[in-house]
């Protein structure tokens, strides 16, 4: 289902779809700042020869499955007075991505960001700045909201880890040891979580990335963040219960490998990204 956001451009409202990682704007929105007939407008901008040619263009860049010699076609006939080109059309005939139709509640004709500008470049050179710049304030907000969340994920990874080593000190770590054993002791559970779930120790993280700062934890995504703070809960409750370390690794690395199948189709952890 496409994610849909709305921007408002001097008065005008403006909506938004994102699928398949691709952002498209609605041009029939974008046109009712011209005309209360979008679709006429829509149908002009389309005769014109150096609009057919930017949509073919884009399309042989951007779209393997373009036909373009349907696209030639249009590209002759552009500009005659008896042409005529409807975005449905254009779809049908070429396979074009640049532009969707859509029809219901939210329906209306949908183009490609750059498509988009295009054509409010076409409306209005005024117009379509504030259309860019309301579009790129979306995005940074968009960006600054991920950065949220995952800072957020990384903090409650943090909290967890205390409960994790407290139980470290509670039930591993022996009553009379030094502290670099202890120090030892830690970076050994540590790592088993990182075992778990990164495949790798974070000595081995940081001799196969010299020129990364940080750890292997600051590169982690966000599913990875949402597993290890989970983890180390579960950690701390299988130290209290006295397992192994080895034992609780091939149990760690079966809750990782469970929770990232998981949370890779979750709905809602995608619409963070």
């Amino acid at each position: 289902m496409a994610k849909k956001e709305t921007i408002n451009v001097k008065g005008t409202e403006i909506t938004i779809i994102s699928q398949q990682q691709k952002d498209y704007i609605c041009i029939t929105d974008i046109a009712k700042y011209k005309s209360d007939d979008p679709a006429a407008v829509i149908s002009n901008w389309m005769r014109n020869r150096n609009t057919v040619e930017y949509l073919g263009f884009w399309e042989t860049l951007y779209n393997p499955d373009f036909k373009p010699l349907e696209f030639e076609g249009f590209r002759r006939d552009a500009g005659l007075n008896a042409f005529t080109l409807s975005p449905q059309k254009w779809i049908d005939a070429t396979n074009a991505i640049g532009l969707i139709s859509k029809s219901g509640r939210y329906g209306g004709t949908y183009a490609h960001k750059d498509i988009a500008f295009k054509f409010a470049s076409w409306i209005s050179i005024e117009f379509e700045l504030y259309v860019v710049k309301e579009f790129q304030r979306l995005k940074e907000d968009e960006l600054q909201q991920k950065s949220l969340e995952w800072d957020l994920q990384r903090t409650l990874s943090k909290i967890n880890y205390r409960i994790h080593t407290d139980a470290i000190k509670e039930h591993i770590i022996p009553n009379i040891v030094t502290k670099e054993q202890i120090s030892y002791t830690y970076a050994e559970e540590a790592d088993l979580l990182n075992v778990a779930l990164f495949g790798m120790t974070a000595k081995q993280w940081r001799d196969a990335n010299p020129n990364l700062k940080g750890n292997v934890r600051d590169y982690a995504t966000l599913e990875q963040l949402v597993v290890l703070s989970n983890m180390e809960s579960i950690n701390a409750l299988l130290i209290r219960q006295k397992l192994a370390q080895g034992e609780r690794l091939v149990q760690l690395n079966n809750v990782a490998i469970t929770q990232m199948l998981s949370l890779a189709g979750n709905r809602n952890l995608k619409g963070l990204k």
